[in-house]
């Protein structure tokens, strides 16, 4: 079976599921997992070991492992990093409390900020000054760096962050600073605002640098045994991180670099509901990922997610900008809320039902699963329901105990608000999919869209289930649940490019533009990028994206305007300001004649080329035939149990069509298919949802 086959390995680590997905040459497996919490690795190396008997395989025979977590964003939001210090500029430790001086919320008197990583008694200064043209105005006192050694080592400090002013433009003091650190404290890890992020902003920048250093000796130990494990299993092929912008890069980077990692998991779900859509030929997506802990919505135009240069992790405020912590990567824009199987469910002082963020996890999980979980989860509301086949939930490997999940619903929000089991059943399930709806609305009108006009793509072992009540709350007409939809992220993980982007700041007025001081600078970022990158590709053709951050001067905010890939000249300058100007009034309705323009910052991205799939015709529809059996539903607008048909997805043939409502069950997750709707089998084997004809 491996006879001259490559043999890829995908690994995606969630709060509850470990998912892992084997490619070998045409064959796919996948296989789900309970997340072990305490040593993440456990799992990841169970769930390959029994994939790997499945295939008749051994870990030695792998070629490529890519592997993808959500650890780095649940140790912030959870507070579970590293202790952290932090060393600025004298007179500046308070950037962290300041931010950028807006409040996120005008009219709240009582508004709630996220708690810096590194509280004020971790906050350290030294004298030195570089100004924002990278001239030295006060040279680095190395005396009170090193005066700062036994207090860090008093307080059992164990990463450290630099941040000192203006060191985007000139990072000599930090790295002078960092040397003496490391030379002092060898133990302890450091990181440098100007490595991380090394772009204008004070906040932005240095509250990078300070989660950066607070996830990386965490991500850094468990990097270094997951390394070691699968080295001790013989493992001889590449290891690869994929990262929140949708690439994958070496396991050395993502130590140095873990920052870069607090999406990785949702990434692959975007970069896998953008190869569905290019294969469906599907030019407006929403995707919908929801797993165990979190779900996710990203807009996908023209078989590409939107993106962004900063993301903020832990909001304070599920659906206001500016309420959480920012993180200034290339990542993949989407919004994500505490919504997913593993969610719990309860009663707030207004007596509303009310689900998440906090979750049950994998330990001790919903109550269904029978480990200890005393509180109803969102899997228990579905399983009472009778939505989840108990006894195939995660293809048989986990036996769910519905009766459980009833006496968890009646004792937290039946008996409180005088319901059954099965009605507070179905408050929950309706609470959750109209939070995933808001988060829906919500995302696309912050990105100009109208959410009515996309096919939802659902995946993720929860989404499926929700998928048809969402599209029914958000006006979508059209649901699709790919093949290996339980498991999405995963896949999505094995065609996710090996890339690198790097932003750096200069800036440079248009009508005072060096050209030959630019492109060296671009021409230096990109021979850093492909030092990243190229060892990775074995051979294989990359490509660079050059692009400039631009503004009219004064303003807040910068446009993307793409360059060429070669030195700029004089001639090239009319050009930049001609796609600026245009790209300008596409978002502004006008632009601003004869107004000076500025830019920012400069960004390289190389990258391999992306696999791209082939698109798949239309099949002809018929009946789906006998049903593989039936469900006792619990039709809650009805208020009645009804008897609903189970079909299994592989006994369903391209072409099957069946009319809702229906379960469609599988070994990884459970599609249901609302009265609104009609489903069938695509020849990709997708399950389609379109709604009925009114």
């Amino acid at each position: 079976m491996l006879e001259g086959a490559e043999v890829r390995l995908a690994v995606d680590i969630g709060g509850t599921f470990t998912d892992i997905v084997l490619d070998v040459g045409e064959q796919r497996r996948t296989r789900k997992v309970l997340t072990t919490p305490t040593r993440p690795e456990q799992a990841v190396l169970d769930g390959t070991r029994l994939i790997l008997a499945d295939a008749h395989a051994h870990i030695c025979d792998i070629d490529v492992f890519v592997h993808g977590t959500t650890l780095a964003t649940n140790a912030i939001i959870e507070r579970r990093g590293a202790k952290t210090a932090l060393i600025a500029t004298q007179g500046f430790r308070d950037v962290l409390d300041i931010g950028t001086e807006s409040r996120y919320d005008q009219y709240d008197l009582t508004i709630d900020k996220p708690k810096p990583l590194v509280p004020r008694s971790l906050r350290f200064t030294v004298p030195e000054r570089i100004d924002a043209h990278g001239e030295i105005r006060l040279p680095l006192d190395e005396t009170a760096v090193r005066a700062l050694v036994p207090q860090l080592r008093e307080l059992n400090v164990e990463s450290v962050a630099f941040a000192f002013l203006h060191a985007y433009a000139n990072p000599e003091h930090e790295r002078r600073a960092g040397a003496i650190l490391r030379e002092e404290l060898p133990g302890v890890a450091v990181t440098l605002s100007s490595e991380v992020c090394p772009e204008i902003r004070e906040y932005e920048r240095t509250s990078t640098a300070v989660a950066n250093a607070y996830v990386q000796p965490l991500m850094d130990s468990y990097l270094a045994r997951m390394e070691e494990a699968l080295q001790v299993e013989q493992f001889r092929g590449a290891i690869y991180l994929v990262t929140s912008g949708g690439g994958v890069t070496s396991i050395d980077t993502a130590r140095r670099f873990p920052v870069r990692l607090v999406e990785s998991g949702p990434a692959g779900g975007a970069i896998f509901a953008a190869q569905i859509a290019a294969r469906l030929g599907e030019e407006k997506v929403l995707s919908f990922d929801m797993g165990g802990t979190t779900a996710k919505i990203c807009l996908i135009e023209n078989f590409a997610p939107e993106s962004s240069r900063v993301f903020e992790v832990d909001r304070a405020a599920r659906f206001l900008k500016g309420s959480g912590l920012p993180v200034r990567i290339p990542v993949i824009e989407m919004v994500e809320i505490g919504a997913g199987g593993g969610s719990i469910a309860h009663i707030d002082a207004l007596k509303r039902v009310t689900v998440g963020p906090e979750s049950a996890s994998s330990e001790p999980g919903p109550a269904c699963y029978a480990r200890g979980g005393q509180r109803p989860a969102v899997t228990d509301a579905d399983v009472a329901l009778g939505m989840i086949d108990p006894d195939a939930f995660a293809g048989g490997t986990i036996r769910l105990a519905p009766e459980l999940s009833k006496q968890a619903l009646l004792r937290d929000i039946g008996e409180p608000l005088g319901l059954s089991a099965e009605t507070a059943a179905y408050a929950v399930h309706e609470v959750v999919c109209e939070n995933m709806a808001s988060a829906a609305r919500v995302h696309a009108v912050e990105r100009g869209a109208i959410v009515g006009q996309h096919t939802l793509i659902a995946f993720g072992g929860a989404a499926p289930l929700h998928a048809a009540r969402v599209a029914e709350k958000i006006g979508v007409a059209k649901v699709i649940v790919p093949s290996n939809a339980g498991v999405g992220s995963a896949v999505g993980f094995l065609a996710a490019p090996i890339a690198y982007e790097l932003v750096r700041s200069r800036h440079v007025r248009l009508e005072d533009f060096d050209t030959k001081t630019v492109s060296e600078l671009l021409a230096e970022m990109a021979r850093e990028a492909r030092a990243l990158v190229e060892p990775g590709a074995a051979g294989a053709p990359v490509r660079e994206r050059r692009a400039a951050f631009m503004r009219y001067v004064g303003q807040g905010h910068e446009i993307t305007v793409e360059l060429p890939n070669r030195p700029l000249t004089a001639t090239d300058l009319p050009v930049l300001r001609q796609s600026f100007e245009t790209d300008y009034a596409a978002l502004f309705e006008r632009a601003i004649p004869n107004a000076a323009i500025e830019v920012l910052s400069w960004s390289v991205l190389v990258t391999t080329e992306p696999r791209n799939p082939a698109k798949v015709s239309e099949m002809a529809r018929k009946p789906a035939g006998k049903a593989s059996g039936y469900r006792k539903f619990f039709d809650g607008r009805a208020g009645r149990v009804v008897e609903i048909p189970l079909y299994r997805r592989e006994d369903m043939a391209p072409g099957a069509t069946i009319s809702g409502p229906a379960v469609i069950a599988e070994d990884e997750t459970s599609t249901f298919v609302s009265m609104s709707f009609d489903a069938h089998i695509d020849g990709a084997g997708s399950i389609v949802m379109e709604r009925k004809a009114a």
